[in-house]
């Protein structure tokens, strides 16, 4: 009897707390739907032209091999057509996007030094509070540039490269050269073309052999500019032995034009190394997110994908491993919310190689106010995967009957010897559920969001604590008075 009230006791705790929670996150919003006055030192005409291009790679004093490599990518993009697959992205015109916004700042690695208006934007974003709190180096892009860049002593001691990645091209050329677009050549896909062509900015990080970085680094894209759009590069590279955990954050306030975003990731992971690549997205909902993302792993190497989506108009996102190395493992564990106006169509993508190699996928969604989750992922298991083993678990919650979630998975397996599963469940919020916590005290608004939370839970458990709190937040800014 003592156990059961204690346990009561523990209960009532919690749902005091979980009350206490909603309901202080009143000003969350503001924290990322801000506006700058736009200022810039310098910006493209928009459109996209080899003018345009030869100019921006002018600008950055960039080497003849990459002019070429954008020259060569903009005719790609001319050349291929725009995917007729997934969601209408009409409302995206090249011709209105301006591909190059240079921010009246230059790289800085002391905050002191980052002009007012631009370090405003990013205490307001709680970038610096974070690197001192929990992180081992931080970079800060703000539109088409990095503005600010940090590495702990005791990392660059030991081999650790962080830097911004236009600082990469210059210092490590022969490294950047032999990587650069080779997981994600311009030939993939028409994005992927027209990032070769203009992309600026983005993180570089360098891990040598047997190095374990036990404190994350993380790099945070802010977009300020109307009708811009956002091509950053990161490259990671981790030696064999070593270990590190990038966390990627992305938002920009909203505008009544289109934005787009179509960044690049290369992950290339050695030997029995570990990465693990986070990333909390919230672009507005004015945004077209169009990126790729992309892991090569070696042999017992590892790559962890933690992602959450929450914001843009359109989203295009399908993080891929490719396992080379006998016993290479590939973790992702995703959450997408979708609300009014939203259209997410996201997924993971997995190529087994080797021998013995697995992957597991959790894929969970949740749409709301009419909008669309859409997983859509593939798993691929070639003649050498013998023994591999892949699972695939995909969960959708609806919250309305206006909201649309699918699946839209695709196996390939070309080995019999091979262990596969998939699941997908869509479902509802239990009324019974709700009835029980409002019961004790809750209201309906507040029980719904509790659930709706601990439904994303695996994806919470995943993140380090500070980023958890922050993805709680964003959802309880979603459903903050939409629940009914």
């Amino acid at each position: 009897m003592a156990d059961e009230t204690k346990r009561t006791e523990e209960q009532e705790q919690k749902l005091v707390a979980e009350r206490d929670k909603i309901n202080s996150f009143s000003d969350f919003g503001n924290m990322y739907n801000f506006k700058k006055d736009f200022k810039c030192a310098y910006k493209t005409d928009a459109g996209l032209t080899p003018d345009i291009v030869r100019e921006i790679s002018g600008k950055k004093n960039e080497p003849q091999w990459m002019l070429d490599f954008r020259l060569k990518s903009l005719d790609l993009f001319y050349k291929m057509k725009y995917p007729d697959w997934g969601p209408s992205i009409s409302g995206l015109d090249m011709d209105n996007i301006v591909t190059y916004v240079r921010p009246n700042a230059q790289m800085k690695a002391n905050w002191d030094d980052v002009p007012d208006d631009i370090k405003d934007t990013f205490d307001r974003l709680g970038i610096p509070e974070a690197e001192k709190t929990s992180l081992a180096g931080v970079g800060a892009q703000y539109d088409s540039e990095v503005v600010y860049h940090s590495i702990q002593d005791e990392l660059v001691q030991q081999g650790v490269i962080y830097t911004d990645f236009d600082t990469a091209l210059r210092d490590y050329e022969d490294i950047v050269r032999a990587h650069f677009m080779k997981l994600v050549p311009p030939t993939d896909h028409k994005f992927a073309a027209l990032h070769g062509a203009v992309w600026s900015g983005g993180s570089y990080v360098y891990v040598p052999e047997g190095v374990d970085v036990s404190i994350p680094l993380q790099s945070y894209f802010r977009l300020n500019a109307p009708g811009a759009g956002q091509f950053e590069h990161t490259m990671i590279i981790v030696n064999k032995g070593a270990k590190v955990h990038f966390i990627e954050g992305c938002s920009a306030p909203k505008y009544n034009v289109a934005n787009l975003h179509a960044g690049c990731v290369e992950l290339f992971i050695g030997d029995d190394a570990t990465l693990t690549y986070s990333t909390i997205e919230n672009w507005s909902k004015n945004m077209y997110n169009l990126n790729t993302k992309r892991a090569i792993v070696g042999k017992n190497g590892t790559i962890n994908w933690v992602t959450g989506s929450f914001g843009s108009h359109t989203s295009c996102l399908y993080p891929m491993s490719i396992l080379q190395g006998e016993g290479a493992h590939c973790e992702f564990t995703g959450v997408t919310f979708a609300g009014k106006g939203q259209f997410l169509d996201t997924g993971s993508k997995v190529v087994h190689n080797a021998p013995h190699t697995t992957s597991n996928i959790n894929s969970k969604s949740i749409s709301k106010s009419g909008g669309a989750c859409i997983y859509r992922g593939s798993v691929v298991i070639n003649e050498k995967a013998e023994g591999a083993k892949a699972n695939v678990s995909c969960e959708s919650l609806m919250l309305d009957e206006q909201s649309q979630s699918d699946t839209i998975p695709a196996i390939v397996v070309k080995n019999d010897n091979i262990d596969l599963g998939h699941e997908a469940k869509i479902g509802r919020i239990s009324d019974e559920a709700v009835f029980y916590l409002m019961s004790r005290g809750l209201s309906e608004e507040e029980a719904r969001a509790m659930l709706v939370r601990g439904f994303v839970e695996p994806v919470s458990k995943a993140l380090p604590l500070e980023y958890a709190v922050e993805m709680n937040n964003l959802i309880n800014l979603e459903l903050k008075g939409s629940l009914k």
